[in-house]
C-alpha cells in the first residue's frame, strides 16, 4: 500500500477550500504599496473590531497560561442574553462557525450518511460532511438564488442527517423566508442547519424557532458584523437535548481566553455594532444604485454581481491590478464564471469600487 492510501479516499477527494486572496498576495503579484489595497473579498468588517474587544484582548494576554473554562461559561452567557435564549440553547464554538460544523458532523455522520446542501453556497459544508465520511446531496437554487423547499424535501431520504440552508446565503446574500423555513422543519426528520453568519446585515432572524423546534441548529460568527474574523470565534443555537450530546463531541476548550474576553466585550459594544450595520445599510443602497453591471438585493454586509458577458476572472484581474480585492465566485459549485462578491466597504472603498468596475467597461 502507498502511503498516501493511509488518508481516507474521503479526504483525498476533497476539492480545497478556496480562500479569498490576501493584501500581501497581492502587493507581491503586481508590486503595489500594502497600503494601497482595499481588501474586500472576505466580507470582514472594514471599521475593525470595537475598541473594547481588543482592551478585553490586551488584558485576557496576561492569563494565556491558564486554560479557559472547558464549555466557555461566560461567553455563552452573554451570548444568551444577546439572543434572548437560554443557556441550555447556547454553545460557543471555536475555531469560529466552522468548529461548530466539524463537531456535529464528528456526532452525526456515519459511512452511510447523507446531507442535502443548497448551491451555490458556503462550501465548507460539502468539505466538513464529506470529510466525516457522509455524500453530499446538492439542490441547485432557482434562476434568482431562492431555495426551492419542495425539491430539498423530495431530495431528503432516511439516510439524510442534515439539510443545509445559509441564510443570507453566502454568496448571493438572499434569506429564505421562515414561513419556508417552517415547512422544510415540518416536513423532515433530519436536523436542519441554519447557518446565519450575516444576521446582524439582515433585519430578521430565526433563533426563536430552537425554542419551538427540536431538529433546528442555527449557527452564528463573531467574523462578520463584530469585526473578530481574526480570532476564529462562533457560536450555535439548538435544541437543549442536542446541545447534552454535542458537548460530548466538542473539542476541549475549543474557545481561547483572549477571544471568550473580547466575545464578551464585543456584545456589549452596541454602539460600534450599529456603526457598522449602518455602514453596510448605506453601502449596500449606494452600490446597488451604481456599480455599472446587474447587482443582486443583499441583506449581508456584501454585494453579488452578475459581470455577464464578461467572466469574472476578467473582471476580477482588472480591479486586482488596480488594488481592489473582490471574490471571483467561480469556485462555488453551479455559480458559473460571471459572479462577482463584492463585501460592503466604507464610503471611500464603495467608490473605488464602483470606480473599478466602470473603468473595465
Amino acid at each position: 500500500m502507498a502511503i498516501y492510501e493511509l488518508v481516507k479516499p474521503e479526504i483525498r477527494s476533497i476539492a480545497p477550500y478556496v480562500p479569498g486572496k490576501s493584501i500581501a498576495e497581492i502587493a507581491e503579484k503586481y508590486n503595489l504599496e500594502s497600503d494601497s489595497i482595499i481588501k474586500l473579498g472576505s466580507n470582514e468588517n472594514p471599521l475593525g473590531p470595537s475598541p473594547a474587544a481588543v482592551s478585553a484582548l490586551q488584558e485576557a494576554a496576561a492569563t494565556v497560561n491558564i486554560y479557559p473554562s472547558a464549555d466557555a461559561r461566560e461567553l455563552v452567557d452573554a451570548i444568551s442574553a444577546y439572543v434572548g435564549m437560554p443557556q441550555a440553547n447556547i454553545v460557543a464554538s471555536g475555531p469560529g462557525m466552522d468548529g461548530l460544523l466539524d463537531g456535529l458532523m464528528r456526532m452525526l455522520m456515519s459511512a452511510d450518511s447523507e446531507v442535502v446542501v443548497t448551491t451555490p453556497t458556503f462550501s465548507y459544508y460539502e468539505i466538513s460532511a464529506t470529510a466525516c465520511g457522509a455524500k453530499p446531496v446538492f439542490v441547485k437554487r432557482n434562476e434568482n438564488f431562492d431555495v426551492d423547499i419542495d425539491r430539498v424535501i423530495a431530495a431528503v431520504n432516511e439516510n439524510t442527517k442534515v439539510v443545509f440552508i445559509c441564510s443570507p446565503n453566502n454568496p448571493t446574500g438572499n434569506i429564505t423566508a421562515e414561513k419556508e423555513l417552517r415547512r422544510l422543519l415540518d416536513s423532515v426528520e433530519c436536523l436542519v442547519f441554519v447557518d446565519e453568519a450575516y444576521v446582524e446585515f439582515a433585519g430578521s432572524d430565526i433563533a426563536s424557532l430552537v425554542g419551538e423546534y427540536d431538529n433546528l441548529v442555527v449557527g452564528r460568527t463573531f467574523s462578520k458584523a463584530f469585526g473578530l474574523a481574526g480570532l476564529r470565534l462562533g457560536y450555535g443555537i439548538m435544541p437543549a437535548w442536542l446541545k447534552v450530546e454535542y458537548m460530548k463531541a466538542a473539542t476541549p476548550f475549543n474557545v481561547s481566553a483572549p477571544a471568550v474576553a473580547a466575545g464578551i466585550a464585543a456584545l456589549s459594544d452596541r454602539e460600534h455594532l450599529e456603526a457598522s450595520q449602518q455602514m453596510v445599510i448605506d453601502g449596500r443602497e449606494y452600490l446597488q444604485a451604481n456599480l455599472p453591471f446587474k447587482v443582486y438585493g443583499s441583506q449581508a454586509n456584501f454585494m453579488l454581481v452578475d459581470v455577464a458577458p464578461n467572466s469574472a476572472k476578467d473582471v476580477c484581474d482588472h480591479l486586482l491590478r488596480r488594488g481592489i480585492i473582490v471574490r471571483d465566485c467561480t469556485s462555488f459549485r453551479d455559480a458559473g464564471d460571471s459572479f462577482i462578491r463584492v463585501t460592503v466597504g466604507t464610503e471611500e472603498q464603495n467608490a473605488r469600487i464602483v470606480e473599478g468596475f466602470s473603468t473595465y467597461l
